[in-house]
């Protein structure tokens, strides 16, 4: 009879942590494992056609449900291609388990073929690293990873494999150490104790500090999603009548058309959340990093304002901004003593100041079909009118479709909008929405993508077909690495250098993958193609041909204050 492996060892920890779907791409070093997994039958596989594409696929599926994601690649290129994924991961704070495979232990150190040491390069862009050297460990490390993934602010672990430790003998997993099937964003946190918790005089201070303020706002971020708090952090919003910013990872942590909600800040935010947050008199930030992107030069930032910075993860503080008061705990510990402490009070004076200030067109207008030519604009007024009256997952690339989208999102519900935000990294969308679209195959899922992020992993719809996924895959085509080319129009004189991209004709690309696909060059084309697109089963590929030097407003320069915001000219605005 034969006697169980690591490698069958670790299929069967895998499931007793809650995993029913993984993403990877097989080599030899990671071969024991997949040999295991086609005996045992489970997890189940999803054959990505990159190993990036794979860790995406994961940070999508993880993002999308609320469950750790799990990707696999090999050694070698194979591990080292994870890495991007690994870094938009971490930034973003979501939970990955990446399972690599190594050359065999007793040829490491010897450059043998494929061989890299995997740990060294992946410690800046993990929680933490294992490198397995006993198949008797292998059990107990996958229960330690998967509960540091999701533990405190969750983010990706690595386990590295030697491929002779995969083959060595292994007693056989006879219960979990934790069902994973529950959601990251339900229940305790795993390795909370008691001095992570918020004391008492701290909520009291904060909350008497919102009490006193006379121009409060709220700044949120993915922290708010995560932790599972949206409806509570409404209830208090509602209650107190406070103005609410949410950051592009929180838009979907916070309704875009509630009465509250003045639209995201930043470098593309909209006029009122930038001039809200330099005329507060108190910023309470919860479950956000205060990125640069957000809060632009850091020496004019809320100049006026008390900064309360509430975050599971004590590292983020301090980093961009110094905050006046440091909060450090769970968002579900938190946003209830606040809530307690935080009385209803008639801000109306505040209110009316900030209704006052005009707001973008770009921001407010109905959903209405424009003439001519198509915009990135329209596109993404489009695409986001009808992702909002589908209730889909939107997953989008980095770029100027990006910042349109989330200008134009309405009402997204929490763990319905997937974008990299910290990392930025192009290629994120198609290998996201498959991950998604794995784990809510109840959902419609939409992939909106740039032109020149989607040729990065367009190899993924190979997948989505594989896979027969539903996905309505939307390329805003302008031939041009749109926001590079921005940024040499706007500050290089328009000495525009590597950033046209022609490229294929992207409906015949999805034809080639049996793709159904359509090209729209003229506004009044995108509202049948929308629900054509809605109509088919999927996946479905949209070409959408906009004009080749349209730039995204409102901005802030690198390196100015938000209150120095660059606005639509007038012969450009929508």
């Amino acid at each position: 009879m034969r006697s169980q492996t690591a490698a069958d060892a670790l299929c069967q920890a895998l499931v007793a942590q809650g995993v029913d779907v993984m993403f990877g791409h097989p080599g030899g070093a990671i071969l024991p494992f997949y040999d295991a997994l086609h005996r045992a039958g489970a997890p189940r596989h999803v054959l990505m056609r990159h190993e990036q594409g794979a860790a995406h696929a994961a940070d999508g599926y993880a993002r999308a449900t609320g469950r750790v994601g799990v990707c696999v690649a090999t050694s070698g290129p194979g591990a080292t291609n994870l890495v991007t994924g690994l870094a938009a991961a971490i930034m973003d704070g979501v939970p990955i388990i990446a399972i690599t495979g190594q050359v065999p232990s007793t040829v490491l150190g010897t450059d043998a073929f494929q061989e890299t040491d995997v740990i060294g390069v992946t410690m800046p862009v993990t929680k933490h690293g294992y490198l397995v050297e006993n198949a008797a460990d292998l059990p107990s490390i996958v229960a330690q990873a998967f509960q540091l993934a999701a533990a405190g602010r969750p983010g990706p672990v690595l386990i590295d494999i030697p491929k002779n430790v995969q083959n060595a003998p292994c007693p056989a997993v006879v219960a979990p150490a934790r069902d994973s099937r529950r959601r990251a964003d339900t229940g305790p946190v795993p390795y909370r104790n008691d001095g992570d918790r918020p004391r008492d005089p701290e909520i009291s201070h904060v909350a008497e500090l919102v009490n006193r303020a006379e121009r409060p706002v709220v700044m949120i971020g993915r922290g708010v999603v995560s932790s599972g708090t949206s409806a509570q952090l409404r209830q208090l919003i509602e209650r107190a009548d406070l103005p609410v910013i949410p950051t592009l990872l929180g838009l979907d942590g916070f309704p875009a058309t509630h009465p509250n909600c003045l639209g995201m800040p930043g470098m593309h935010g909209t006029v009122r959340a930038n001039r809200a947050i330099q005329h507060a008199d108190l910023i309470l930030g919860l479950g956000l990093r205060f990125d640069d992107r957000v809060i632009g030069r850091p020496d004019r930032f809320a100049p006026n304002a008390a900064v309360v910075h509430v975050d599971i993860d004590a590292a983020s503080m301090g980093r961009t901004i110094r905050p006046h008061v440091r909060l450090i705990g769970d968002l579900r510990d938190v946003l209830p003593a606040l809530a307690a402490g935080i009385a209803p009070r008639d801000r109306s004076t505040w209110w009316s100041e900030l209704r006052a200030w005009p707001r973008e067109p770009e921001s407010v207008e109905p959903w209405s079909v424009p003439q001519g030519p198509l915009t990135g604009r329209a596109a993404c007024r489009g695409l986001a009118a009808r992702i909002a009256e589908s209730g889909a997952v939107v997953a989008t690339d980095v770029g100027q479709h990006q910042m349109w989208l989330a200008q134009e999102l309405r009402d997204a519900s929490p763990r319905t909008h997937l974008t990299s935000g910290g990392l930025g990294a192009m290629g994120y969308a198609l290998p996201a929405g498959v991950g998604a679209a794995v784990g809510c195959p109840e959902r419609s899922v939409w992939v909106v993508a740039g032109d020149g992020g989607f040729q990065m992993t367009m190899q993924e719809l190979a997948t989505a077909v594989q896979e027969r996924l539903r996905l309505r895959i939307a390329v805003v085509n302008n031939g041009f690495l749109g926001m590079v080319r921005q940024w040499q129009e706007l500050f290089y004189s328009r000495r525009y250098s590597a950033v046209e991209i022609p490229g294929p004709d992207f409906t015949q690309i999805a034809r080639a993958y049996e793709i159904p696909a359509r090209a729209v060059s003229w506004c009044d084309e995108l509202e049948a193609a929308l629900e054509w697109a809605e109509a088919e089963p999927g996946p479905v590929l949209l070409d959408l041909h906009v004009e080749r030097e349209d730039n995204v407003y409102p901005m802030v320069p690198s390196g100015a204050a938000l209150d120095e915001m660059v606005t639509a000219p007038r012969e450009v605005a929508v």
